[in-house]
């Protein structure tokens, strides 16, 4: 039961004002930011806009490697699913959830130390099914994934719990 102080805001409105430094005591929306999977990695939200997000960590093989020394590949595929799902999230309205339906990674060359910032977008509208599209760069300007999915929006009894 939310509380009368309490005020829910959409999810697009609640990202915009954290963004900015806007968000005033009470303020939330009706899913969770920061995630706590991001708050483990350090993922940090920072630009949003209706059907799109863009995330950024510092990787570092030394905590984000693979037997190669190189970042691992599951790494970048939790950045894009994590700007996918702040895409998708700032179509939902209250009382809205989603799950992934699947994920498809295209690495094109390795990561070491590197700012990596994510990019996703809606490439198609459905109204239960939407694609989104991911490109991963590095902090020189190179990308070093490519990533599709698709997301279905969950309502009334299906999202109830998630």
């Amino acid at each position: 039961m939310l509380q009368s102080d309490t005020a829910v805001l959409p999810v697009l409105d609640y990202l915009r004002r954290l963004l900015a430094g806007e968000l005033t005591p009470g303020e939330r929306t009706h899913l969770y930011y920061p995630t706590a999977i991001s708050r483990l990695l350090g993922l940090r939200i920072v630009a949003v806009d209706y059907g799109i997000a863009e995330l950024e960590i510092d990787a570092d093989p030394q905590l984000h490697g693979n037997q190669q020394g190189t970042v691992h590949g599951g790494l970048l595929c939790e950045l894009a699913d994590a700007a996918i799902g702040t895409a998708h999230s700032t179509l939902l309205a209250h009382g809205e959830s989603f799950t992934s339906l699947d994920l498809s990674a295209s690495f094109l060359r390795p990561v070491w130390r590197s700012s990596l910032r994510a990019r996703a977008e809606v490439s198609h509208l459905g109204r239960t099914i939407c694609h989104y599209r991911c490109d991963i760069v590095r902090d020189d300007g190179k990308r070093v994934a490519s990533v599709v999915s698709k997301v279905m929006t969950l309502r009334g009894e299906q999202a109830h719990g998630r």
